[in-house]
């Protein structure tokens, strides 16, 4: 049962009953005290018990329906909602056992998904990435009518009957701990329709869209068959892998305090910082670099790097500065066995590492220096650039590189919540089990299996998406698979194109070969899916952090789409969405959808973000005049123009709204890949 409950990386905190005769009771998790329903609907209940058993369930509300258990021990029934109010409960029989749901309201229930930004809660990842207004938000808290659901992170291979969490009534603890773009979508359909608001937040951070996908609409798409079918295979693979880790010691550090619970962990690794260690036996990885790149892939856990260098005679017993680049997302550095610095704490992945050697340490021209870093979601590893890489004298410009080829060794692996320890010795990890798809968050369907199939098919209004930064290294497929999750949650759920309403990435520095304006193009052109609506975002970016603070707006302008399209309320919900370009001599005129009240060229800006290119192909900066709701673009030195890009970069930010404030998406006129 162990091996078992491992495999599925879930922990149930669903309603279940056992008995000495094996009879058994099972409510997903998602039905609990303070739960909000859909109001005016069929809303679906379901669980599992002892085939045969009759299913009663009954609602104060006058509401009532009965099931039948199937063979198969699964019942499913719908009971029909009325319009939104509350408190009520619910009682349900099966059989001989029976309880009762508390303190149920009835109004409009919102899924919220994606990554790490919509995973922020209101207190934010300290120290770094905060929320404006948190405290605030935090301390006013208290509100009966705003309930949340938080899925536990969980991932799996193949679909779940059940998830954990649990519904709570908004307070100052639960919105401290709640999505906080989630929170704002939810309080201002609170403020504007006056009902009970139920959110469901199923996110991780640094995660991809592939993992959201299910096995049948991640199939649709050629690349992926034929990983869906090596997914398919991995059952038995992965059964060796997790009875392998089983033979180590854990630390169990998912009830630990956020704030420290990455702080002096024993790995059995302390040798690993003194230079008489023989790391003769170790693995060589290049670095900088991201580790999932590399043979170690998508490996969450710890890792030793070790390199020693011969320094100049002239820099002994002088005070020095060691530069890492920023590390994703925990380190301590050590150089001669001595702790020069570290970050233990979450927040710091993008926090560049430079420490000071004392003097004290330099006694020998010979330097082992060892960092052990701690990745406990998404990518890891020393992955800066190679310039950030080195080692330089306090006083001085002479500087030794420390970029190329570093020993390695893994010495504990993280899973749900628990570390695997393998220690310095012996040198563990390089026997474990390979396997063909290690199953991971990242796992492509991974996290639908685990965190949405569990959900299905609890009545919603709708979801909310923010997601895109971890698929933006690689672009060009994201619209085929965004789209396919879309259509396949609106099937799997049977509700119809129920509404869909996502965030477009901020600006943000990402390396070099990365196009991040492409990744906002493909969620642009996901717009062709029925029922969809964008919030963009690149006027409250944050260029140096992937985690804008301004959680408010994000929320409100998500709020935006539903209210209008969903609630009939007259608001303006959208910036100007490029529409058509047309060619009039050495002009180009650009037409806009959403131009509500003309359009707005920021003056507090020195670019306007706006190029033009003839038939060469060399952009250039454009002239531009609104005329109406137009945008007349041109420039003197060229008499063919043919093409117009606006913001087609990783950092730029917006200069064009429309007179209601709202900024228009970065796009472009052309299709040239270069």
């Amino acid at each position: 049962m162990k091996n078992l409950i491992f495999l599925l990386v879930i922990i149930s905190t669903s309603v279940t009953f056992s008995f000495k005769n094996k009879k058994f009771v099972e409510i997903p998790a998602i039905f609990s005290d303070n739960m909000v329903l859909q109001q005016k609907v069929k809303a679906p209940f379901w669980g599992k018990a002892v085939p045969g058993e009759i299913v009663l369930i009954r609602a104060s509300w006058g509401g009532s329906a009965k099931a039948k258990v199937q063979p198969d021990s699964l019942w499913s029934a719908k009971i029909q909602t009325p319009r939104a109010g509350g408190p009520y409960q619910i009682k349900i029989k099966i059989g001989d056992s029976s309880f009762t749901l508390n303190n149920v309201l009835i109004g409009e229930v919102w899924l919220c998904s994606g990554q790490s930004n919509m995973e922020m809660p209101m207190e934010g990842f300290p120290p770094n990435d905060t929320i404006i207004g948190a405290q605030n938000e935090i301390k006013n808290g208290r509100n009966f009518a705003l309930r949340f659901f938080t899925v536990e992170r969980a991932y799996s291979d193949r679909p779940q009957f059940n998830g954990s969490g649990n519904w709570l009534q908004s307070s100052p603890e639960a919105v401290a701990k709640f999505s906080a773009a989630g929170f704002f979508f939810g309080k201002k359909l609170s403020d504007e329709l006056k009902v009970p608001i139920g959110l469901i937040n199923a996110s991780w951070g640094g995660t991809a869209v592939e993992s959201w996908l299910s096995k049948k609409y991640l199939g649709f798409v050629d690349e992926y068959k034929e990983l869906v079918t090596k997914i398919e295979d991995s059952g038995a693979e992965l059964k060796k892998l997790y009875d392998w880790l089983e033979r180590y010691p854990v630390i169990d550090v998912s009830k630990k305090d956020i704030l420290h619970k990455w702080e002096g962990l024993n790995f059995k690794d302390d040798d690993c910082s003194l230079p008489v260690f023989d790391d003769s036996r170790w693995k060589e990885m290049y670095l900088p670099v991201g580790w999932e790149i590399t043979e170690v892939g998508n490996f969450d856990g710890t890792i030793w790097f070790r390199r020693k260098i011969e320094i100049p005679k002239s820099w002994l017993h002088k005070d020095l500065v060691l530069t890492l680049g920023p590390i994703d997302d925990m380190d301590v550095t050590y150089v001669n066995g001595k702790k020069v610095g570290g970050y233990e704490t979450d927040g710091n992945w993008q926090t560049e590492r430079i420490y000071e050697v004392s003097k004290e340490v330099v006694n020998d021209s010979s330097l082992t220096i060892a960092v052990r870093v701690v990745d406990n979601q998404g990518g890891g590893g020393l992955y800066g650039s190679e310039e950030q890489l080195n080692i330089h004298l306090k006083d001085g410009d002479e500087n030794i590189s420390l970029s190329g080829e570093w020993k390695y060794l893994p010495v504990a692996e993280y899973r749900s919540g628990k570390f695997f320890v393998f220690g310095s010795g012996g040198e563990e990890y390089y026997s474990r089990p390979v396997i063909a798809v290690d199953l991971s968050a990242n796992t492509p369907t991974a996290l639908y299996n685990a965190m949405i199939a569990p959900l299905i098919p609890y009545a919603i209004k709708g979801a909310i998406w923010y997601q895109g930064e971890s698929n933006a290294w690689k672009p060009d497929l994201y619209q085929t698979l965004f789209s396919k999750m879309i259509e396949g949650w609106r099937a799997d759920w049977r509700e119809g194109n129920f509404p869909f309403y996502f965030v477009q990435i901020a600006p943000f520095k990402y390396d070099e070969k990365t196009e991040s304006q492409k990744l906002r193009e493909q969620q642009l052109l996901t717009l062709a899916l029925p029922n969809t609506g964008m919030a963009v975002t690149l006027d409250i970016g944050n260029p140096e952090n992937v985690h804008p603070a301004n959680k408010k707006e994000v929320g409100d302008r998500l709020a935006f789409w539903a209210l209008a399209k969903n609630y009939h309320k007259k608001v303006f919900f959208s910036g100007p969405l490029y529409k058509s370009q047309k060619i009039s001599r050495d002009k180009i005129i650009l037409s806009f959808e959403y131009v509500d009240g003309g359009l707005l060229i920021t003056e507090d800006k020195r670019e306007t973000n706006f190029l033009i290119a003839g038939e060469d192909r060399q952009f250039k900066k454009a002239d531009i005049k609104i005329e109406k709701k137009k945008l007349v673009l041109s420039n003197s030195e060229i008499k063919k123009p043919v093409a117009v890009r606006y913001a087609w970069s990783n950092t730029a930010e917006a200069t064009l709204f429309n007179k209601k404030h709202l900024p228009a998406s970065s796009f472009r006129t052309d299709n040239w890949k270069k």
